[in-house]
């Protein structure tokens, strides 16, 4: 048992970090009958014609009342028009027309908001006219509301709605020309219920501007002036059903799903979208690093003084395995200062976010989280991230660059999307203008000097797969070889979509090839972004070597982390991390004794070592049945950092180790009083009792 449990607990220390979690598509949700009435309400009746299929959903699965206000909180505020001021006028709007339907439009035991009136009232608002024809022997009651002006909603420039009460009484009916007809609108009509044109007729001879609308609800469409029911008006009722949820980026709803348990929550209403490029480059290590820029929809700044403006973001970039194991996450914080000249021309750009980083080949999830901790807002990408396995000639990720700069000296420190000495600028929406030069940017590996001599990069843009500018130069061209950048003009090219490929050949034979796309824009300017990248050491810095080998003890490939953290120390032994994280490795090896060696250096009583570096080395004591030392360890950590049940559990276990009863009872039992539910420990302290 006491093996057992001093196991879990390294195991718990070894695995332990912060853990970023997916929400499963398998994840249940609750019945609408099952919601509290107030929740139950909101969905069912203040937003049922407005909240999309997608936030519907979303909803159902919130598992606390705390979360469905936050949701709530999160749709109206992803509906305001304008977030600058204290009011939401959508919101205020909303319940005023909810009113206005229920006051108005109550008809037998229905309430006004579930009438066909109020349904559209609520959904378009007031109507610019309304005629209403009552009192009329030959023709039912009815009502004609006229709309213009609604083309945001992606809704003709003007179109009617009719209501009739179908057979005299009852509520108001919504009227289609083609499933009613003017025949249902006659109180008289004893011709064949399906010639339309003998009804309309009729119509027209009693009510003419009411005729005009029978068989059509648009305005000057063809079909009704030859007697034919429009189809289009049903196509017309059936986009003002939908037109609410055109109103909306649905996105927030599933980041809010996905993030409610991870970040704040003042931040979990404040979703804001965002656009990336992420690009894998090998570089002149034996792994891989990963280049990021993300930009997100907007930056909010807070004044601090007439002329200075600050923003603070938290950045926590993380890499899973795609069945959620942790295998590297970073955190970093960026503060961006601002004076009144460098915020005006800062609001006309768009503000991008570089970094980068190794990691090893294989198959992952990214995660990027970043929270502006000024205005509570958040943004978030996730993307399958595919790293192979380098085999032969071949070409890394294809880079699009709007400029190039050539950096002078030796350049040591890496960036992202630097290539030797060529600093590409690159941006994740992947749009140019005319005036632009494209550069086609990428790095070409594990090519012989015998084969880049007879090698070749075919250079190809295509439009709707049709080639429209193509181009082939010899490798030996090139004077920043491995790293390759191709200026292509685009002024002689057309606005439209097109795809780029670069592919190498030796000889006649393609052994590489790498793809993107871009869109040439009609605009003569694009506003490139200000960036923020963040300046990593040189390529030889151990710190790599530290994080390629952590990667892989995350991933459990024990032997292959050993060689890199087993370098990173020798290269920094007096690093207290890099000497933890391959104590880490020893543990799961179970080689106490190199645990020991490693980090009984690091213990001073004067100035004590981390916490997880104290109990690793006292469990390594423990392992190799020096329990006095471990003890004195044990002590050392409780003094500065305090007790919690591992360290007292393990002292209770080398306390026992050595005969001494009493002091391990002691600890046991404090153990019991920080966690009471503890069987195995409650057993311990009952037999220790006996034996008493």
């Amino acid at each position: 048992m006491r093996e057992k449990n001093i196991i879990l607990i390294l195991l718990i220390l070894i695995l332990g970090s912060w853990w970023l979690s997916f929400p499963q598509d398998s994840q249940k949700k609750a019945s609408v009958s099952s919601l509290p009435e107030k929740y139950r309400k909101w969905l069912e009746e203040e937003v049922v014609y407005i909240i999309t299929p997608l936030e519907r959903e979303v909803f159902l699965k919130l598992t606390t009342d705390r979360e469905r206000d936050m949701f709530i909180e999160a749709f109206w505020k992803h509906r305001d028009p304008n977030p600058s001021t204290p009011e939401n006028e959508f919101k205020t709007e909303h319940y005023r027309r909810i009113n206005y339907a229920n006051h108005f439009f109550r008809e037998s035991p229905k309430p006004g908001w579930m009438t066909d009136r109020g349904r559209m009232y609520i959904i378009l608002g007031e109507p610019n006219d309304i005629q209403r024809f009552t009192g009329k022997q030959a023709i039912y009651p009815c009502e004609v509301w006229f709309y213009q002006g609604k083309t945001e909603l992606g809704l003709p420039p003007a179109f009617h709605l009719v209501f009739f009460q179908q057979g005299g009484i009852g509520e108001y009916r919504l009227y289609s020309p083609s499933k009613d007809g003017p025949q249902a609108l006659l109180t008289t009509y004893e011709g064949d219920p399906i010639d339309y044109q003998a009804a309309y007729e009729q119509l027209r001879e009693i009510e003419p501007e009411l005729a005009n609308v029978s068989l059509s609800l648009i305005p000057g469409e063809e079909s009704a002036s030859i007697g034919r029911p429009s189809l289009s008006s049903d196509i017309l009722v059936q986009r003002i059903e939908t037109a609410p949820r055109r109103l909306v980026e649905e996105r927030y709803a599933q980041k809010f799903l996905q993030y409610k348990d991870i970040v704040e929550v003042e931040y979990t209403a404040n979703y804001i979208d965002c656009d990336a490029l992420i690009k894998v480059m090998e570089g002149e290590r034996e792994f891989p690093f990963v280049h990021l820029a993300v930009e997100p929809q907007r930056l909010s700044v807070e004044q601090v003084d007439s002329n200075k403006y600050f923003a603070s973001l938290k950045v926590n970039v993380s890499v899973t395995t795609l069945d959620g194991k942790m295998v590297y996450q970073f955190d970093r914080s960026v503060t961006l200062n601002l004076d009144r000249e460098q915020l005006a021309a800062a609001s006309r750009q768009p503000f991008n976010l570089h970094d980068l980083f190794p990691l090893v080949p294989g198959r992952y999830r990214l995660s990027i989280l970043i929270k502006n901790e000024v205005s509570k807002e958040f943004t978030s990408y996730e993307k399958i991230l595919e790293i192979p396995k380098s085999s032969g000639p071949h070409l890394n990720s294809l880079l699009l660059g709007y400029k190039v700069t050539r950096q002078e000296g030796a350049v040591k420190n890496l960036k992202a999307f630097r290539l030797g000495q060529l600093q590409v600028y690159a941006q994740p929406g992947r749009v140019f203008s005319p005036a632009d030069t494209l550069f086609l940017a990428f790095q070409v590996k594990d090519l012989s000097p015998e084969e880049r001599a007879r090698a070749s990069l075919h250079y190809s843009i295509l439009k709707e797969g049709i080639e429209v500018w193509s181009q082939v130069k010899r490798a030996s061209e090139y004077s920043d070889w491995p790293f390759v950048v191709e200026p292509v003009a685009l002024s002689s090219f057309s606005p439209a979509h097109y795809q780029v490929k670069v592919s190498l050949s030796l000889g006649d034979k393609e052994v590489s090839s790498s793809e993107e796309e871009f869109d040439l824009s009609y605009q003569t300017v694009i506003p490139r972004p200000w960036v923020h990248a963040r300046i990593l050491p040189v390529v030889s810095d151990p710190i790599y070597d530290f994080i390629i080998g952590s990667q892989l003890f995350n991933l459990g490939r024990l032997d292959e982390a050993e060689v890199y953290l087993a370098k990173a120390h020798s290269s920094r032994p007096d690093s207290p991390d890099f000497s933890l994280n391959l104590a880490q490795l020893y543990a799961q090896k179970g080689e106490f004794e190199k645990i020991i060696d490693l980090l009984a250096p690091f213990i001073d009583p004067k100035n004590p070592p981390r916490y997880e570096l104290m109990f690793l080395l006292a469990t390594a004591y423990r392992k190799v049945n020096q329990f006095e030392r471990a003890l004195n360890v044990i002590d050392q950590a409780i003094a500065h950092y305090g007790i919690n049940i591992n360290i007292l559990n393990l002292a209770g276990d080398c306390h026992l180790q050595l005969g001494q009863r009493v002091e391990a009872l002691q600890a046991f039992q404090k153990s019991l009083e920080l966690v009471p539910n503890q069987p195995e420990i409650q057993r311990l302290v009952e037999s220790l009792k006996e034996k008493k």
